[in-house]
């Protein structure tokens, strides 16, 4: 995956949860309105990390190694472990949202889910 494609996927990501969260908050009787904003606010800010740290460049030149092999060998680790950080951290905030999201809905409203599925 390309750093386009990788935003694109985090900014579709995060804005289906964001659609799903806001429906909730709009529809379901009980639901308690703050934590889902808090969630919803989560959700943004992991989007907007992830998408701006993703525009992170390699500061090292080709004239900065022996020959081309290790610039390239040193180039591909940095965004493989950059690509991987920002993953991971996206993750976790969206997690946190998700928990915190799931606080907020009404026992009555999982209970039927729980049903339905």
């Amino acid at each position: 995956m390309n750093k386009q494609q990788f935003k694109k996927a985090v900014e579709a990501v995060g804005a289906s949860m964001c659609d799903e969260m806001m429906t909730v908050y709009y529809n379901v009787d009980g639901a308690d309105r703050d934590k889902i904003s808090v969630a919803v606010a989560k959700v943004l800010g992991a989007t907007g990390a992830a998408k701006a740290n993703a525009n992170r460049f390699f500061d090292r030149g080709v004239k900065g190694f022996a020959n081309v092999e290790e610039y390239k060998k040193a180039k591909g680790e940095f965004f493989k472990k950059l690509f991987e950080k920002i993953r991971k951290d996206f993750n976790e905030e969206i997690s946190a949202a998700l928990k915190l999201f799931n606080e907020a809905v009404p026992q009555s409203v999982k209970e039927s889910n729980k049903v339905n599925a």
